[in-house]
């Protein structure tokens, strides 16, 4: 299992760095994770939109969707698509007119997802926990069958204590910190003490910061998550 950062800020994108977007990639499987601003000019230079599998998204806020219609319109209009190819986008269906954006008739389809259900995406399982945020969101935990390995990404995700259950054990622990510890129990985001905190008691094995602010020293954000609980990046 292999996890490329396409865009690892919050809101906006800022000085060429683009908006939340994961690759994620096991033997010859693709699995695009959010979509975020900047998300299709920085895939091309891993991998050929074309050659996804699937793509998943956590909630419908723009810095996690912006480029998904221009994805849409890559497999719409590319000449070297292949006829009859289909992309699958997993979203929930909580927000019907987002989801029924996902589909494209002969293009894309939107697939639903939901909190009680495992979803099988080739050769990953994944569970979802809703997150504390404006609008809804979920988390995911995502196990590849072939090692057990265990990626968490939080979403977006005020801090709840029960994420640490969720968490549990695993090998890639991806948290929304857009906050500096100051700001705890924010409704809509993880601060970076936060961040550290749930890292140490889900006694996951990596850390790392994401949907990072345009603002303040990130170092400090670092920091702040190290001296709560584990080493990050």
């Amino acid at each position: 299992m292999k996890l490329t950062v396409l865009g690892c800020l919050g809101a906006y994108p800022y000085k060429n760095q683009g908006t939340t977007s994961y690759l994620l990639q096991s033997a010859d499987f693709h699995l695009l994770i959010d979509v975020g601003s900047a998300t299709l000019v920085k895939l091309e230079e891993y991998l050929d939109p074309l050659a996804l599998n699937a793509v998943i998204l956590s909630h419908y806020h723009h810095d996690h969707i912006a480029d998904l219609g221009v994805l849409q319109y890559y497999w719409q209009l590319h000449p070297e698509k292949e006829p009859g190819a289909i992309l699958p986008i997993y979203g929930h269906t909580k927000d019907s007119f987002h989801f029924n954006e996902l589909t494209i008739p002969d293009v894309t389809e939107g697939r639903g997802y939901f909190e009680a259900e495992e979803l099988k995406i080739g050769p990953f399982l994944i569970t979802f926990m809703e997150t504390i945020h404006p609008v809804i969101c979920y988390a995911m935990r995502i196990v590849e069958e072939t090692t057990g390995k265990v990626f968490v990404f939080t979403g977006d995700y005020g801090y709840l204590e029960s994420f640490v259950k969720f968490a549990k054990n695993a090998d890639l622990f991806l948290a929304d910190t857009y906050l500096f510890a100051g700001n705890e129990r924010h409704k809509a985001h993880f601060t970076s003490k936060e961040a550290g905190e749930l890292a140490k008691a889900a006694q996951v094995k990596k850390l790392v910061l994401t949907h990072l602010p345009q603002f303040g020293d990130l170092s400090q954000l670092k920091q702040e998550a190290q001296d709560a609980g584990l080493p990050s990046k």
